[in-house]
């Protein structure tokens, strides 16, 4: 026995040093041109996420949002007060160009994919400030796709700037007492103000919004009724979008038409303020047609479905780091935990099931890449349409159940709060429910399918990518996911055959099942592409962890 004995623990990695299947990822995933552009902004960042970001994240969780209703003359202030490491956060994400990155033409089609892999390094280490980035790039989208040109050209320079003297954030504002991803329910109303300005038809929107993340955003894209002299028309078809400029009043006596009722208090994500607010009357600018407000979330949805997959990825590979770190550390029976061969078979495990969310997340970034740039066929973008919601309900599960079992890896030091390890599950399992929960999104799949037959596209897209691998591939790995193509086929087939609550009753094993096979695909692709033996292993660890029986 050593009384003087006492176990550290590796801090937080560079991803962009240490996440080999990153590396692998960016090595047949960007052209030449584009990663010369790109690599000395990963190195640049991924040694901040060590240094500047580390210790704002760290002060950021340490000093959590706190809402103060009133001055100290009873006067309303609503004054939310937040660390100033929360403002050192945005300012950090504006200047590595983090948003900025998704619009960058010098990177093409590649864009997404870029911006993915920074996003990826960073959002471990965040503190959940990837929150605020995600419905800010949201907010772009949409506003550069329907808003008029004077509040584009106002908004849109400043969401995706890179200086952060002009970067401003977006909220969302969506749910409400009635419910998450049924929007159906909305009782927000709005109420025309002003019609006929240069930014739109301005209307004051009355109503409670029931979660509202990134509550200290200069903005925000929120759904709501047209009242109409009395005529509100219900369910969804009745909802517009409308953007809100979140503003004090002049007298500093809270929000313009805004009352913040409480902060939520959240399992995890507690750096991120979130609220619960009441409307009154706020001005906002109505986005797109009256009544086509569903319809104008999808490109919204698009993107922060996409971010949320990419948190879920770097979650998984820096808890994948950390205890694969301490497993070198710390001995057992005689050998450091890196030496038993059960322990060295779950690592290997759950590293490949992240870099197979990470494979997943790369794919999604190259399609949307090629989307927003005008470059996409047709299947591409059916694929594209059903693999957003797969890829989010895919990787949200994952991060759960990885994170999980690497905080096994830390025995009782993984239970215990001054580790700083119970966070990051807590913070993992918003990752299933932020943008519609896995049983939503399973449906929407299936709405995807009726519409533009897209989970056909994916299906197609699986099948032939799995009969092109090469022979070379390990054997049983290779059959093991032929087997699984063509067994899901077959019973997509038959649950579209049975059609009705049959049909809703397997789309989320359908879904998940897809998810993991389509994983399984890319990963073998870029073992192929990339010629690595560990990114070979990590084809064939993956398929033996999520596409095999357990004995």
């Amino acid at each position: 026995m050593n009384p003087a004995f006492f176990q550290d623990m590796a801090p937080p990695p560079d991803l962009y040093a240490v996440d080999r299947a990153l590396a692998a990822e960016l090595r047949w995933r960007l052209p030449a041109d584009v990663a010369v552009i790109m690599g000395p902004r990963y190195e640049a960042l991924g040694k901040a996420t060590t240094g500047e970001l580390l210790a704002l994240s760290e002060e950021a969780e340490r000093d959590v949002p706190r809402h103060v209703p009133y001055g100290p003359w009873g006067r309303r202030v609503d004054e939310l007060r937040l660390s100033p490491a929360w403002k050192g956060l945005k300012e950090f994400s504006a200047s590595h160009g983090l948003v900025a990155a998704g619009y960058d033409p010098r990177l093409g089609s590649h864009r997404r994919v870029a911006q993915a892999a920074m996003l990826h390094v960073f959002s471990a280490t965040s503190a959940s400030a990837m929150c605020p980035l995600a419905m800010t790039d949201a907010a772009a989208r949409v506003l550069t796709d329907l808003a008029p040109a004077p509040l584009r050209d106002r908004l849109v320079p400043r969401l995706t700037s890179s200086e952060p003297a002009s970067f401003i954030t977006s909220g969302q504002w969506m749910t409400e007492r009635t419910g998450g991803s049924d929007v159906s329910g909305t009782s927000t109303v709005a109420r025309r103000l002003q019609s006929g300005t240069p930014e739109g038809d301005v209307y004051g929107l009355h109503g409670v919004k029931w979660f509202t993340s990134a509550t200290t955003s200069e903005m925000a894209l929120a759904l709501g009724r047209i009242d109409d002299d009395g005529a509100v028309v219900d369910g969804s078809k009745g909802l517009s979008l409308f953007c809100v400029d979140v503003t004090r009043n002049d007298d500093d006596s809270g929000y313009l038409g805004i009352t913040v009722n409480r902060l939520k208090d959240k399992l995890g994500t507690r750096a991120l303020p979130t609220a619960e607010l009441t409307l009154t009357g706020v001005p906002a600018r109505l986005l797109g047609e009256p009544g086509q407000g569903v319809r104008s979330i999808v490109g919204m949805l698009n993107i922060t479905r996409f971010y949320n997959a990419i948190a879920a990825s770097s979650a998984m590979a820096q808890a994948v780091f950390r205890a694969r770190a301490y497993s070198w550390k710390r001995s057992a029976f005689g050998l450091p935990l890196a030496g038993q061969p059960l322990h060295a078979a779950t690592l290997d495990a759950v590293e490949a099931d992240a870099a197979g969310a990470l494979a997943l997340v790369m794919e999604l970034g190259w399609l949307m890449g090629k989307a927003e740039t005008g470059v996409a066929s047709d299947d591409e973008k059916r694929r594209l349409r059903a693999l957003i919601p797969l890829a989010k309900l895919t990787t949200g599960k994952q991060v759960v159940s990885c994170v999980s079992e690497c905080l096994e890896c830390f025995g009782g030091a993984g239970y215990v709060e001054d580790t700083g390890l119970p966070r990051m599950l807590r913070d993992a399992q918003v990752l299933p429910i932020w943008e519609g929960t896995t049983n939503v999104l399973s449906l929407d799949v299936l709405r995807a399918e009726q519409r533009d037959q897209a989970f056909s596209a994916v299906l197609s897209w699986l099948s032939d990518g799995v009969r092109g691998l090469s022979a070379t591939l390990p054997t049983s790995a290779l059959l093991t996911l032929q087997d699984t193509a063509t067994r899901l086929v077959l019973a997509a087939q038959a649950a579209s055959a049975a059609g009705g609550s049959i049909l809703e009753s397997r789309a989320r094993a359908l879904a998940l099942t897809t998810g993991y096979a389509a994983e399984a695909l890319l990963l073998a692709q870029t073992a192929e592409k990339s010629g690595k033996s560990d990114a070979v292993q990590r084809f064939a660890d993956f398929v033996s962890h999520r596409l095999c029986l357990a004995v």
